[in-house]
């Protein structure tokens, strides 16, 4: 598989099935994806991966935590302004779509956004923090590492579904895989391989088109 179709067929997948991952597979992808640019080469991404043998412990702990939550930062902004709340909208509405879930079914919809904290049944999960003291050209450092660590494993034949939602749990996945302090979680992973009989993995984003976000001088 060369970049172009890795970049073609990835996308987001939100239900996995329970075929295990092998934790060798696991470190070669993490070792490749070391690689992505990084500015001065300062690799602030910190990685903790939760296996299929964890997984059982950590679901435990995640459903049993009364650990008080507070997110480090906003998903997305107070106020996002159009076209960026278009987008958001279409991909939400196209998602529950999928599902067969109307707008006026607040629960079914709750529940679904819930699946983020079983990683979508993925055997894998992983959760890349950032030190505190980084910056938002370090985060586009986290950014480039994730995009590369998904692109390798579309090319290994593995899905994947990156998760800022895991940021409003931010407290106890710190707390159970006990990361320093000075740590923030910026995101979660789900890792494995995708249901093909599951019609929410047959959801792909639109993209704008070129000229709305490109121009030439």
């Amino acid at each position: 598989m060369n970049v172009s179709q890795a970049v073609a067929e990835r996308h987001s997948i939100r239900a996995f099935l329970d075929t295990p991952v092998s934790r060798e597979a696991i470190t070669e992808l993490l070792e490749k994806a070391a690689r992505a640019p990084s500015g001065g080469n300062v690799q602030p991404w910190r990685i903790f991966v939760i296996t299929a043998e964890t997984m059982p412990e950590f679901q435990a702990f995640l459903h049993s935590s009364e650990i008080k939550e507070t997110p480090a930062y906003d998903i997305y902004p107070p106020e996002l302004k159009a076209p960026y709340r278009d987008s958001r909208f279409k991909v939400g509405e196209d998602m529950y779509g999928l599902l067969n879930i109307p707008r006026e079914d607040k629960a079914a919809r709750f529940a679904h956004l819930a699946r983020n904290y079983t990683f979508f049944d993925a055997p894998v999960g992983l959760f890349c923090f950032v030190d505190r003291q980084m910056g938002p050209p370090q985060w586009s450092d986290l950014g480039m590492f994730l995009q590369t660590f998904m692109l390798l494993a579309q090319e290994a034949g593995l899905d994947t579904c990156a998760q800022e939602a895991w940021a409003m749990r931010a407290n106890t996945v710190s707390a159970f895989v006990q990361a320093d302090p000075d740590l923030m979680l910026f995101c979660g992973l789900a890792l494995g391989y995708r249901d093909p009989n599951k019609p929410i993995n047959a959801l792909v984003s639109d993209r704008e088109p070129l000229e709305t976000w490109a121009k030439f001088y």
